[in-house]
């Protein structure tokens, strides 16, 4: 598990926000639950733990900018 500071991506950050951001959208026009609190605990647990632990323990360019 890595601790620290995240490698910044530009590319994949430009994903997240043109194609990632459509692709959401229309996920949620379709399906009411997606996206919402808790249900990545409901569908995978042990994944849901693992990128918990992983969100405390690392520390992203825009949170040392903050």
């Amino acid at each position: 598990m890595k601790i620290g500071i995240r490698k910044p991506s530009i590319k994949k950050a430009v994903k997240a926000k043109t194609i990632g951001k459509a692709k959401r959208a229309a996920k949620k026009a379709v399906n009411p639950l997606y996206g919402k609190k808790g249900a990545g605990v409901v569908k995978d647990p042990a994944r849901a733990v693992k990128n918990k632990v992983y969100k405390k323990t690392t520390v992203g360019v825009k949170d040392i900018l903050k």
